[in-house]
C-alpha cells in the first residue's frame, strides 16, 4: 500500500499542558487525539474547508499545541492519510489477498469509517494529494492483477478486472456504511459474489 510503510513513528517525549489543551499527554497519545480529531473533521468539510482551528476544536485542544505536532494544514493531512493506510494495512497486509481480506477490509471500514472515506474518496479529490492517491490505487490493481492473471487467461483481460476488483469492493463496503451496515454478517459474502461476477465476466466466452 502506498506511504504506508512510510509511517512516521512520533518520539515518547512528553508534551507540557498549555490552557486549553485538555489534560496533559504523552507525545505519541496526543498526536493520536489530533489525528482521529483530524479524520473526523476532514471527513465532515474536506481538505479546503477545514480550518486547523476546527482540528483544535475538535480535539479539545489549543491551535498552539497542534503546531507542535504538526507544521502545517498539509502536513496534518497527509499524516491523517498515513494513519488510515498504516490502519489497512495492518489489517489486510500488503501481499496476496485472499478470500478473508474482504472481511479484514470490512473490519477497518467499520473500526474507522471516517478514515475509509478519506482514504478511497475524499483525498483523490484533492489536487494537492491525487498523485499520492493515485499511486495507493496502482499498487492495489498490481497486487490484483497478479493473482487474477492466475485465473484469467486473457492479459488484457486480467488487466480489465485488476482495475475493476478493487473499486468495486471498495465502493460496495463504502455503499453499506452508507446504507447503515445492515447484516454485518452477509456483507462479505455478498461481496464476494460481486467479485465472483467480475471474475466470470473476464472470462472468455
Amino acid at each position: 500500500m502506498s506511504r504506508a510503510d512510510d509511517c512516521s513513528t512520533p518520539s515518547d517525549s512528553p508534551v507540557f499542558a498549555v490552557p486549553g489543551s485538555g489534560p496533559r499527554l504523552r507525545r505519541t497519545a496526543r498526536r493520536e487525539q489530533i489525528l482521529a480529531a483530524a479524520t473526523r473533521a476532514f471527513a465532515r468539510l474536506g481538505f479546503t474547508a477545514t480550518s486547523l482551528e476546527e482540528v483544535a476544536t475538535e480535539a479539545g485542544i489549543s491551535k498552539v499545541l497542534l503546531y507542535r505536532h504538526f507544521e502545517s494544514k498539509a502536513d496534518l493531512y497527509r499524516a491523517v492519510l498515513d494513519r488510515a493506510c498504516a490502519r489497512l494495512v495492518a489489517a489486510v497486509g500488503t501481499g496476496d489477498y485472499a478470500s478473508e481480506s474482504v472481511d479484514a477490509l470490512i473490519g477497518t471500514a467499520v473500526e474507522d469509517p471516517d478514515g475509509f472515506r478519506l482514504l478511497f474518496q475524499h483525498a483523490a479529490r484533492e489536487p494537492e494529494f491525487r498523485q499520492q492517491m493515485d499511486v495507493f490505487r496502482e499498487h492495489m490493481t498490481t497486487v490484483a492483477y497478479q493473482q487474477l492473471a492466475e485465473q484469467i487467461p486473457d492479459p488484457s483481460w486480467a488487466r480489465w478486472a485488476a482495475h475493476l476488483t478493487p473499486m468495486v469492493v471498495v465502493e460496495a463496503i463504502t455503499a453499506w456504511l452508507d446504507a447503515g451496515q445492515p447484516v454485518r454478517e452477509e456483507v462479505a459474502d455478498r461481496i464476494r459474489q460481486v467479485i465472483a461476477g467480475v471474475m466470470l465476466a473476464a472470462q472468455p466466452p
